[in-house]
């Protein structure tokens, strides 16, 4: 019997596929495309290209699969393949389990991206001999992957672990919030992920508020990105102070509480701007500290992803 799997990470901006060893977690062939197009159908084709592009590159034929399995950057709504909601695809309620079966021929395991990054991990990384254990990655997006009990937990309608998507500030009037690409209003995820950050700062560069960051990217605001802001802060630029400070205070309390509440062994860090912005980093770790519980910190260990940007992937084809 072939120890070979097959997954794909589908996120906002590519998708790639990879044909996976089950019993060592090393990717024997991948490939990756741009989605141009971001319709399902469109989708579909991407997917079952690079699909086809991996496994022949791996010698294996597609038919011979057991089954596929899927990450998406998105909320799936348990076994039936159904994306709920994926802001960076412009989804909603779309059966992409079903279109992508219907054109492969076998049977497809979607699943949100983080959670099969935290089986990977699982599996061959950081989390490999744990039980319990909590995924954390902040990049372009923000959400969790959750290992309690020595199994992926997914919630009883497959949307567990969407941290990205607890809310951080009181809806009243004289509040202003921000609105989540979910939809939704004072998500973590929009006042914290990579592309909100720089979202926000090009609005307030725009309405002309001085920093170095407009420095550090040369007066292009295409270029404002998390990076900048951090660089801002190590120069002692107030306004990146100032921001860095807020959104330290909402990551650290949100993973202090997410650890209060779940207790587990271990917490995984990942994402561009979690691993990428080492001043931010140390304030999270410091709002962190202050408001955890000690109980449930006791013997926690913080440790960044093993398996960096193949997680997905390789969580998706031993999840699949």
């Amino acid at each position: 019997m072939s120890t070979l799997a097959l997954g794909v990470d589908l996120g906002g901006t590519n998708a790639r596929a990879a044909v996976i060893d089950r019993d060592t977690g090393e990717i024997v062939a991948s490939h990756k495309e741009p989605l141009r197009d971001r319709t399902p159908e469109r989708v579909v084709e991407v997917v079952l290209h690079v699909l086809t592009q991996a496994a022949g590159a791996a010698e294996l034929a597609l038919g011979s699969c057991a089954s596929v399995g899927v990450g998406v950057a998105g909320q799936v709504l348990g076994s039936t393949g159904v994306v709920l909601n994926a802001p960076n695809l412009g989804w909603r309620d779309v059966a992409f389990g079903r279109l992508l079966e219907g054109r492969l021929g076998v049977p497809v395991h979607v699943a949100n991206d983080l959670a099969v990054a935290a089986w990977g991990e699982k599996r061959f990384g950081a989390a490999k001999g744990l039980d319990d254990v909590v995924l954390v990655f902040v990049g372009s997006g923000v959400g969790s992957g959750l290992i309690l009990g020595g199994r992926l937990h997914e919630g009883a309608h497959g949307v567990a672990g969407e941290f990205g998507h607890v809310k951080v500030r009181p809806l009243r009037a004289e509040t202003k919030v921000r609105r989540c690409g979910c939809g939704q209003l004072s998500c973590l995820e929009a006042y914290t992920s990579g592309v909100n950050v720089a979202a926000r700062v090009r609005e307030d560069l725009e309405a002309g508020a001085a920093t170095l960051v407009r420095d550090r990217v040369g007066g292009d605001l295409s270029r404002v990105n998390a990076t900048a802001v951090d660089d801002a802060f190590a120069a002692g630029d107030a306004y990146a102070i100032a921001l860095w400070e807020e959104n330290a205070a909402l990551l650290g309390t949100a993973i202090a509480n997410l650890v209060t509440i779940l207790n587990p062994a271990r917490v995984i860090l990942g994402g561009g701007v979690l691993l990428g912005c080492p001043h931010l980093a140390r304030l999270i770790q410091g709002q962190f500290d202050t408001h955890v519980l000690r109980a449930a910190a006791r013997g926690l260990t913080v440790e960044r992803a093993w398996l960096g940007d193949d997680a997905g992937v390789i969580g998706a084809a031993v999840l699949g």
